[in-house]
């Protein structure tokens, strides 16, 4: 992809890196990124073909771009029909952005035995809505792909190299008195691509 079309892209990650470098507020930082990541999501033509890609089986997660002090990331993610995550957290803030289709989410909060169970109703987020997500304000959910017929694409930052975070995902168990409750399990994403879209590339 010529460097024009990412411009959209390096544009964000500029003005990212400019809100990091003032502050490590979680609260600033997602009213600060929440009005650039809308702007980058108005329009998908900037988003690599490399990096749109669904899979038949599993969700997809691409490296678009991580801050060298791993302060933040930049990740699309693909959902291909009938794809959805497990219960999971993120232990970091959050903005996801929906760039294509839609997405089906459900909130979560533990009870008293330990179970996750459902906060509130699932809702859907539609192209050009943005949630946050964060251990302060609600950090656990499931996220699936509310098209029928066609992937759904999402913009996530986070603030971290989220393929490198140690996160969670809740699965159902029982305790030792037969209760119901949520085995938590450690997990470490990673990333569905070796490479980057090269945003700095001028040439063209």
């Amino acid at each position: 992809m010529k460097s024009k079309a990412l411009q959209p892209l390096r544009d964000f990650v500029k003005e990212l890196t400019g809100l990091v470098d003032k502050t490590d507020d979680e609260a600033i930082l997602l009213q600060g990124v929440k009005p650039l990541l809308q702007t980058l999501i108005a329009d998908d033509a900037w988003l690599p073909a490399s990096c749109a890609q669904a899979h038949p089986q599993f969700y997809r997660q691409y490296l678009l771009h991580c801050d060298p002090l791993e302060r933040f990331s930049v990740v699309s993610f693909v959902w291909g029909m009938g794809q959805k995550t497990p219960i999971h957290d993120h232990t970091v803030w959050g903005l996801v952005g929906v760039l294509r289709g839609a997405e089906l989410c459900q909130s979560y909060e533990a009870d008293d035995m330990g179970l996750m169970r459902p906060l509130g109703d699932p809702h859907r987020l539609e192209r050009g809505q943005i949630e946050a997500v964060s251990p302060r304000i609600g950090d656990v959910h499931t996220v699936a792909n509310a098209m029928l017929e066609e992937p759904s694409i999402s913009i996530h930052v986070y603030g971290a190299n989220i393929g490198a975070v140690e996160r969670h995902v809740f699965l159902p168990a029982e305790t030792t008195t037969g209760h119901a409750t949520s085995l938590k399990k450690t997990f470490i994403s990673g990333y569905s691509s070796s490479s980057m879209p090269n945003i700095w590339d001028r040439s063209n």
